[in-house]
């Protein structure tokens, strides 16, 4: 909320700029290519606001913020990335792609755009089209967090039945990024499942090493894993931290229920 603060009052200090008082007509001094980098720093603050009401789930507002970017810059591709997720959480699926579309229309490089759009379509369980995505975010050299589509081509591939080539998704990732904990805590769990028990626990501990707390999911693995390796001490150990931290998930539930399996 500080950052939300913080950006809404810089919101009202770009709001001030175009204020007729305070920007005059364009002049020899200010020429076109002035007013088009103003517009372009208007659409880049709604944009983040836009970003920073997202994040807490505010989407009425979110979605107001990026309009606003929107008519200061039609072409401003970022917007129309937000846009596409915060369509894609209202289930407004045919608004959600073509925001998407238009933002990699604007700039098919764009990794973000690319990588969110793959994300959408493997939701939809378009897994082809998902991964295809996933791989062009990865072709933009810039791209600053290339472990993430290679995390999500790798759940797409879980998601479809292909466990062979969503392992080697999550061990490109782990090659960027050696603490990446999605890509950990997958490659634990089909570790597990495919019965190869002490390695699932390595994965866990890379993770734990992390610093981060665990998920419910990952406490509800490190359970299960202790409990076929016979260590009841540390299997109750993550009963217990199951409980406490997520009383109401669905993993305290089987836990609860002795539903191990």
């Amino acid at each position: 909320m500080k950052r939300i603060a913080w950006l809404a009052a810089l919101s009202m200090l770009a709001g001030c700029a175009q204020s007729p008082a305070i920007s005059p007509a364009l002049t020899p001094q200010q020429p076109a290519t002035q007013q088009s980098a103003d517009a372009r720093t208007r659409a880049d603050l709604h944009t983040q606001l836009g970003a920073a009401y997202y994040e807490v789930r505010n989407f009425s507002v979110a979605l107001e913020e990026l309009n606003e970017a929107l008519k200061s810059d039609p072409g401003h591709g970022p917007a129309y990335n937000m846009l596409g997720l915060v369509y894609m959480e209202l289930r407004e699926d045919a608004l959600a792609q073509r925001s998407f579309e238009r933002a990699l229309q604007l700039n098919a490089l764009d990794s973000d755009a690319n990588n969110n759009y793959g994300w959408f379509l493997c939701q939809r369980k378009r897994y082809d089209d998902g991964i295809k995505h996933f791989m062009a975010a990865l072709k933009n050299p810039l791209y600053q967090t290339p472990d993430k589509s290679y995390v999500n081509a790798g759940v797409c591939s879980r998601e479809r039945g292909d466990d062979a080539t969503a392992l080697q998704y999550f061990e490109r990732a782990l090659g960027i990024h050696p603490t990446q904990p999605t890509a950990l805590y997958q490659l634990a769990d089909l570790a597990f499942r495919r019965g190869e028990v002490q390695d699932a626990k390595s994965y866990l501990v890379r993770l734990g090493r992390g610093g981060a707390p665990f998920s419910a999911e990952a406490l509800w693995l490190a359970l299960r894993i202790e409990r076929r390796l016979g260590d009841r001490e540390a299997e109750a150990s993550y009963g217990l931290q199951l409980r406490k931290n997520y009383p109401s998930s669905r993993e305290t539930q089987a836990l609860l229920n002795r539903q191990y399996e």
